[in-house]
């Protein structure tokens, strides 16, 4: 069902978060020129030849250190090359081949998986330098010369990775059904839910923060349309993430979310809010996910008439950052609101992927700006051409302005709430793009 795997592995400094960064286009990995920097697994999608998979970025691995924090790393890339379906070891030039090179190399062959041995820092054109073929000896086939920094040889290196990717293995479901994952923290009751919904045992149930490993998929068809429910294993903080088999399940739960249309963000009704949810919920927001938070285990908290709207209030006060998400609580045990939960998942799933003419949007453009006039500086007022929608899911709006400096967040939030207050759009993010135009263009 997931993407395929690719781990960043070798030992440490020799360019692999450079290399993590250069592969999926963005800075995720912290790029620092001392040993042991990178102390946890990152990860990200990344495309070759129009397959998609997961490039992971790892902690160098030292084989012989009894470091307390390299010895973790070692552990984490360990885990990393157990899961990983392809391996791209990465080497240092400049160093040559040396006693750790050799000891990975060897952990490398036992591990059975495809290789890709990357020779880095070969920043410079034309024919490989001779160092090159000392690599030879790692008896791991031939080495790729790369330039992390510059991206040279990327390409041939990626095309030798694509070699050993399986097709892929995620199931593939009619655009009818709509891809749920459940994300929380460990315990909220997100199994329960899932057993409750199938009307079976589906998934292990227990009290132990952590027993669910993986994502598995239930799939439910009712009244309320078909969705594929994908239970995930509990995000935590990473100082609570200790067994080495759960930093893999986190791995899970995040791309759970990149596979799901909504996201049920599970709250424990007991515990209330914490920050930990705060950035399971963060995650899903900024990939731009349908969500709705449920409140589960509210069949346990004693109650009166003021109860639920005092907690709401309080849930509007802590999601704040996510002004649009609606709120539904529920009982995973009892199956209290489970059909209000059906009902949201799919209205926010519709909304996540509303399609507004660009007419109809210039006309509440139109009604906002002449409304409150756009904010000025030094004589120079903000000018909004016009704006249209060229996506959904999330839907994204591209605004054509006369100057980008000039269209504060203050006044864009005013404008995302006159199209939310006239289309709806609850429970799912939207994107802004500005488009600058010169004075004379018309």
């Amino acid at each position: 069902m997931p993407l395929s795997i690719v781990a960043v592995v070798g030992r440490p400094n020799v360019g692999k978060s450079t290399l993590f960064n250069k592969l999926i286009g963005q800075r995720l990995s912290i790029v620092e020129d001392t040993p042991g920097v990178t102390r946890d697994r990152i990860y990200s999608r990344c495309e070759w030849r129009g397959k998609e998979f997961m490039v992971v970025d790892t902690g160098g691995i030292e084989p012989e250190s009894s470091d307390v924090i390299l010895a973790q790393m070692r552990r984490q890339s360990q885990l990393a090359i157990e899961k990983a379906d392809v391996i791209i070891f990465v080497t240092d030039i400049r160093c040559g081949v040396t006693p750790d090179d050799y000891a990975v190399a060897e952990m490398l062959q036992k591990s059975g998986k495809p290789v890709i041995l990357c020779v880095n820092k070969v920043d410079s054109l034309g024919e490989p330098p001779m160092e090159l073929y000392e690599f030879y000896n790692l008896g791991l086939g031939d080495p790729y010369p790369v330039s992390s920094v510059h991206g040279h040889g990327t390409g041939d290196m990626l095309d030798e990775v694509y070699k050993y990717l399986p097709d892929s293995n995620e199931t593939e479901y009619d655009k009818e059904y709509i891809k749920v994952a459940v994300i929380g923290k460990p315990n909220a009751g997100k199994s329960s839910l899932i057993n409750k919904i199938a009307g079976e045992e589906r998934v292990i149930v227990s009290d132990i923060a952590g027993t669910t490993r993986d994502s598995t998929d239930t799939v439910i068809e009712n009244e309320y349309g078909r969705f594929v429910f994908i239970d995930t294993a509990g995000i935590r903080k990473k100082s609570k993430v200790t067994e080495k088999v759960e930093h893999y399940s986190v791995l899970r739960a995040y791309m759970a979310v990149d596979r799901a249309d909504v996201c049920v963000i599970m709250l424990d009704a007991a515990e209330g809010f914490t920050e930990q949810d705060s950035k399971v919920a963060g995650y899903a927001h900024e990939q731009g996910k349908a969500c709705v938070v449920a409140v589960n285990k509210w069949d346990l908290i004693e109650k009166d008439d003021k109860t639920m709207q005092e907690f709401r209030t309080k849930l509007e006060n802590d999601f704040s950052f996510m002004s649009y998400v609606p709120f539904v609580f529920i009982s995973a045990k009892t199956g209290q609101r489970i059909n209000k939960l059906y009902e949201l998942i799919k209205y926010t799933n519709d909304q996540n992927s509303m399609r507004i003419s660009t007419g109809m949007l210039n006309d509440v453009l139109a009604y906002a700006t002449t409304r409150v006039q756009p904010p000025s500086d030094k004589g120079r007022r903000l000018k909004i051409y016009y704006m249209t929608q060229p996506s959904t899911k999330p839907p994204t709006f591209v605004t054509f302005v006369n100057r980008a400096d000039l269209f504060h967040f203050s006044y864009r939030r005013y404008i995302e709430n006159q199209i939310r207050a006239t289309f709806g759009l609850e429970g799912t993010p939207v994107r802004f793009v500005v488009r600058e135009r010169g004075k004379d263009d018309k």
